[in-house]
This record gives structure tokens, sequence and C-alpha cells, in this order.
């Protein structure tokens, strides 16, 4: 797993420990938690950041679809400026996961590192985690752009390429179907159940190629991936995309009850309100659109009405 030894933090880490009463208590310190951290400091909330380690934003090798950065930006340089700009606004961030979450009165009791702090509101920014393909070297294949996991991301450069996927189900047609968009040589590696795939005519009329193969077939070599079919011809690709799905961390939300869709993901109103009240969540745990962009305004609105929901709470609505 990738790291993020940039990262600010040392000099803040004195203030964390004693920090046992935040007003808000942020699970996740990728892009939606780190927006909303900068959100709720710049509205003079005491918040605490449980940083649990690499968020799936450090995955990015480059981005090119983030709003300001044309000549594109890493994951590694994006979650570093969000760090620097939610401290600079004296927002707390402490390494660590939390281990337990319930309710407390009006409030939360989490368990972090050892203690037990108290919140008056909790925002979940715990993503998920990608299933990646169980290839030998696939991390730093990732690195390289050989193996992607968000073709809504990086598409665009794999115009004109051999792409595949590595399916398992009918998820790798419909990724085929987007990356139709940007390519005319693109095949699904299905690797699962001859059964699971039941939309075999679809491929055929977008003219997908399909392999069946078993995942031991599938080789990373270089800058390239080769996957050898049944029929005993090896055949090379530029890019291959993961379609095997994720798993939302949404086992603190289960815990105290809260509704989640079938997928797993957290369910939430307009507010970014979760069905438990004083709990919120943003980015990607919470089901919808996988990006960046669409995680910092989900953060954005989540912070907004944390904020406004401990005014009212504190008597500061004007009628």
């Amino acid at each position: 797993m990738l790291g993020r030894s940039t990262r600010p933090m040392a000099e803040h880490m004195a203030d964390a420990l004693s920090n046992t009463r935040p007003e808000v208590l942020i699970i996740g310190a990728g892009p939606a938690g780190l927006t909303a951290a900068t959100y709720l400091a710049r509205f003079r909330r005491r918040v605490l950041v449980a940083d649990g380690g690499a968020p799936r934003a450090c995955w990015i090798p480059l981005s090119h679809n983030l709003p300001g950065f044309p000549q594109g930006i890493t994951g590694e340089a994006i979650l570093k400026r969000m760090t620097e700009q939610a401290l600079e606004f004296d927002a707390t961030i402490e390494p660590g996961r939390v281990e337990a979450l319930e309710r407390d009165g009006d409030g939360f009791r989490a368990r972090l590192n050892g203690r037990d702090l108290r919140a008056r509101a909790v925002l979940l920014a715990t993503g998920v985690v990608d299933h990646h393909p169980d290839l030998p070297g696939v991390e730093r294949a990732i690195e390289r752009s050989v193996v992607r996991i968000c073709p809504i991301c990086d598409g665009y450069e794999a115009i004109g390429k051999a792409v595949a996927i590595i399916g398992k189900d009918d998820m790798g047609v419909r990724e085929a179907a987007f990356l139709r968009t940007y390519s005319d040589r693109v095949t699904l590696i299905h690797v699962g159940r001859p059964e699971d795939l039941t939309q075999e005519d679809e491929l055929r009329r977008m003219s997908v190629e399909l392999i069946r193969a078993p995942i031991d077939n599938v080789r990373l070599e270089g800058d390239r991936v080769t996957a050898l079919s049944w029929g005993g011809t090896f055949r090379v690709f530029d890019h291959v995309y993961s379609a095997l799905g994720t798993s939302p961390n949404a086992a603190l939300a289960r815990g105290l009850g809260a509704k989640v869709g079938e997928d797993g993901r957290m369910i939430v109103d307009d507010h970014q309100a979760t069905s438990v009240p004083g709990l919120y969540a943003a980015g990607d745990v919470v089901r919808g659109l996988n990006q960046i962009a669409v995680a910092g305004a989900e953060a954005a609105i989540a912070a907004t009405a944390i904020h406004n929901a401990l005014r009212d709470a504190d008597g500061w609505t004007v009628g």
C-alpha cells in the first residue's frame, strides 16, 4: 500500500492527544475527510480527523480530470496539499483507526489509539477497498498505470489503446461498454464462473472480444499485460482495468444501525446525513460516483450541515 510520508503532522500530535472533546470527529483522511476538516475548521469548530492511513487516492499515478490541474497531479500531491490546508486552519489530524463508535447521550463516543473521546457529530469519510486482481506486482503496476481502477478518471488516456477488463460478472460488460467510447480494441477477460456472465450477446454487439481465462493465465510483464486464452493464444494489452468491485468501509455505521444500500454503501439525505442523528457520510463510502470532485462537494455539504446543526442545538438560529 502506498504511503504518505510527506504529511506535515508531527507538530500537531501533542494537540491531537490532548483533544479528547472535539466537536466533530471525522473518520478518514482522504479527499472527503480533509475537505470537511478545512470547512469545519474555518467554521471555527474543534475538529479531529482520525487518519487510518493510505486512502484510495494514494493509488492515483496522475489525475488529469481534477479541476484546476490541466497538466495532471498525483494522488500523493493532492493529499499533501489538502492536509496542509486543513492544518493551516488548525484542524487536528491524528494517525490511527477508530476501533469502536457508539452513541453517548446526544453525541458519540469513539475509541481511538487506546483512549475514548466524545464528539457532538461524526462524519464518516472511510471510503471503499478495491478488489485488485490477484496478480504478482499489481501495486507497482497500478503506480505505472498499467493496471487501472477508474475508467471515469483516466479512460481518456486509453484512446486507441489495446485495453482489457478483468471481470468476474456482468460488471465487466458494463465497464467494457464504457471503455468502447475510447477504443475499438477492448477485450473482456472473464475470470469468474461461466454462469455469472449473462450479457455475452452485448459484448458481440459492441465488438468486444471475450477471453475466458483463469486469473493464473494473466501476467504483468514490464509495461504491458498478457493473457493466455483457452485456445492457447497470447494477447498483449496496453492497459488492464479491474472490474472486480469494491467493499465499502461502513462497519462503524452498521454498528450504529445506520441504513445502507444493497451494495453496502451509506444512504444519506440531501445534507449527507445518515439515518442516525448526528452521523454524516461523504465520499466513496456513500452511494454514488467515486470521484475526488464529488467527494469534495459532498464533504462541503456535510460540513456546512454539521455546523448549522450545531448552531441550531446551541440556540444560535434566528427565527
